[in-house]
């Protein structure tokens, strides 16, 4: 089991590009996913800040969109993307398969799937505005949710929710257990990502 700095940490000691790191997420998140929920010719929603988690977010994006109808929802500023989410983000910007959705203008019900990757570990002590709008309307969806490694408005070391958190239906979490997870059972799924366990 891992705190958020301690995979941050990891991550860092590992060796192993972030870019590598994030296409792995962004592909054992898609194949976790699909052994739970049928993806082919469904209407998904990817949800997406601009930092790691929304990396990992547009990264899963495109593993979807050969055979699935993927919009993302962007709800952070391309100028604060971090390099490595700013390299799939211009995937996605590229892939005419993919449309960008405003969250003014968004029908969250047309969808079947809604993917969070909006914070992550990221949390900090609040949600920024736009961050609690996006909450609130994905909670009220009809979609089944699926958190990319933790969800939106939960400490991943603490479990307790920053004013308001995704109500996820599955949490595909990456490399290993975060303590803030255990309270959902077997809602949660770990996939590897291509980093070392300690021994």
């Amino acid at each position: 089991m891992m705190t958020a700095q301690q995979m941050k940490e990891l991550e860092a000691a590992s060796g192993i590009p972030s870019l590598i790191l994030m296409e792995n997420a962004g592909k054992a998140f898609v194949e976790e996913l699909k052994r739970h929920h049928e993806t082919k010719g469904k209407k998904i929603l990817v949800a997406c800040y601009h930092g790691r988690n929304g990396g990992d977010g547009f990264a899963i994006a495109n593993q979807l969109a050969d055979e699935s109808e993927v919009d993302v929802l962007f709800i952070g500023d391309e100028e604060k993307l971090v390099r490595e989410s700013a390299h799939f983000f211009h995937h996605v910007n590229n892939n005419p398969l993919i449309q960008f959705v405003a969250i003014d203008t968004v029908d969250f019900d047309e969808y079947d799937l809604i993917i969070d990757a909006i914070l992550g570990i990221g949390i900090h002590h609040y949600l920024k505005p736009e961050i609690a709008v996006a909450v609130r309307h994905i909670n009220e969806a009809k979609a089944i949710k699926v958190s990319a490694d933790i969800p939106t408005g939960l400490d991943p070391d603490t479990g307790k929710m920053i004013e308001q958190a995704i109500n996820a239906d599955l949490i595909i979490t990456f490399h290993d257990m975060k303590p803030g997870l255990e309270q959902f059972g077997d809602k949660v799924r770990v996939v590897g990502i291509g980093l070392p366990f300690a021994r």
